[in-house]
């Protein structure tokens, strides 16, 4: 294990050049861009990858199949997931393993930015300069350039969207 005080990072973890990390962090078997911050209490799974110039907020958890490319910011708590059957079970009733079910993935364009407390469902891309309000519960793809809000989300043109 690295020197990452309160923090878990295996040693199977790719950081870049120049990565903070706030204490109580959990990453493993992931990759993280150069010049990127990850606030305390984030978790970050195998096989996710968050790109360069980013900002992840505290509480936030990004699972397996998620990626977040470069200059992205996520808000506080924002919840990722990836898996659109959760159980515990398998149908012979036994506890689930890897085999038992399918990770979907979800892309974040770069330059997009979620507001705390959003959920993100799998299956979706957010695009290039998107924002999702805080407290929504995305369900599809929200386009380049897009404001998304609501429960579920609904998406239309960002007004100040970079182009």
């Amino acid at each position: 294990m690295r020197g990452f005080p309160f923090s878990r990072v295996t040693d199977d973890v790719k950081l870049g050049q120049n990565v903070v990390i706030h204490g109580f962090v959990n990453l493993y078997a992931c990759e993280i861009g150069d010049n990127t911050a990850l606030g305390a209490f984030v978790e970050v799974q195998r096989n996710a990858r968050i790109g360069r110039n980013c900002k992840i907020s505290s509480h936030t958890f990004v699972c397996e199949g998620v990626t977040i490319e470069d200059e992205v910011f996520i808000g506080h708590g924002v919840c990722f997931i990836n898996d659109k059957h959760p159980r515990a079970t398998n149908e012979a009733g036994m506890p689930q393993t890897a085999a038992d079910w399918e990770v979907i993935p979800t892309i974040v364009r770069k330059g997009a930015s979620i507001g705390s407390n959003a959920t993100i469902l799998c299956g979706v891309e957010i695009g290039a300069n998107a924002l999702v309000g805080a407290g929504a519960v995305v369900t599809k793809d929200v386009p380049p350039g897009h404001v998304a809000y609501g429960v579920p989300a609904v998406s239309r043109p960002r007004e100040d969207a970079k182009r």
